[in-house]
């Protein structure tokens, strides 16, 4: 048996039954999973809503605070500075929630890496 361990048709053997199996490993196709491309656009997807669901919620409370200092203030600089947030927050929320809407639409001209345009 020893023997048989040492000599050159069975390393050769052993080799290329190794090498068969390790090329038909590298070799299978996945054939019903995801890219890593599809997982990476649902992932941002996922990220993107529950990023637009936070801003708003912190949009609207601070808002809300803005209009409520602007409206019971006696100083004419803080309503100045209330209605200054305000316009900033209506603005910052504004692009936020349409950077969906430009990847939605930007995304099936670059489809594929083939832009067109």
């Amino acid at each position: 048996m020893v023997k048989l361990l040492k000599s050159g048709r069975f390393k050769t053997a052993y080799w290329s039954a190794v090498s068969i199996a390790a090329a038909l490993l590298v070799s299978v196709q996945p054939v019903m999973a995801d890219t890593i491309w599809n997982r990476f656009s649902t992932i941002m997807k996922d990220v993107y809503g529950q990023i637009v669901t936070i801003s708003t919620i912190v949009a609207v409370t601070v808002a809300a605070i803005a209009l409520v200092v602007r409206m019971v203030s006696r100083n004419q600089r803080a309503v100045d500075e209330a209605t200054s947030w305000l316009k900033r927050i209506v603005i910052t929320w504004i692009v936020l929630n349409s950077l969906g809407f430009v990847v939605a639409y930007l995304q099936p001209l670059i489809a594929g890496g083939k832009y067109t345009g």
